[in-house]
């Protein structure tokens, strides 16, 4: 098998030969999880959080990278949504992956989002109520990891103006 090209995945997926639902990821593609009512619950959450500073706040909206074109749960990207009609963005000002049963998929993007210079990625890993902090990419790799929780609130880095507890983010 050989790697798939972020422009070949992009072309096989305009010609409607992938299936719904796939993310590339090193050259890989992949079928995405089905999403659970407190996945999406945790999701919109966050998105609220970040959506009161009046930023650009998607949800599954692809970030495109070298070899890879991860759709993360939630991200804030650089710039206006006009500038973004004839290609996806190349990085993100924050990225937030929301792990119910996903965790070590999630956590495979972290290379991805690290070599695209995402300045802070979350991992909110439901299970376990905590929420891993990756910070400071470099060489495609964070440099800094902080975990907090279960309880507390963390604070972004990227953002200053947005603390999120973590109790109501958990709550079913």
């Amino acid at each position: 098998m050989f790697p798939l090209s972020v422009e070949a995945y992009h072309v096989l997926g305009e010609a409607g030969i992938l299936p719904e639902n796939t993310e590339l990821l090193y050259g890989v593609v992949y079928t995405k999880m089905p999403k659970s009512p407190i996945h999406e619950a945790i999701i919109a959450r966050l998105m609220e959080a970040f959506q009161k500073q009046g930023w650009w706040v998607r949800s599954g909206g692809p970030i495109t990278c070298v070899d890879s074109e991860p759709e993360p749960d939630v991200s804030v990207v650089p710039g206006s949504r006009e500038e973004y009609t004839r290609q996806h963005p190349r990085t993100a000002e924050f990225v937030g992956e929301v792990c119910v049963t996903s965790y070590e998929y999630d956590r495979s993007k972290l290379r991805a989002y690290a070599v695209a210079n995402v300045k802070e990625v979350w991992l909110v890993v439901w299970p376990e109520k905590r929420v891993e902090i990756y910070r400071n990419p470099v060489n495609g790799a964070f440099a800094e990891k902080t975990v907090v929780g279960p309880g507390g609130s963390v604070r972004s880095e990227a953002f200053p103006e947005v603390t999120v507890e973590l109790e109501p983010l958990f709550r079913e």
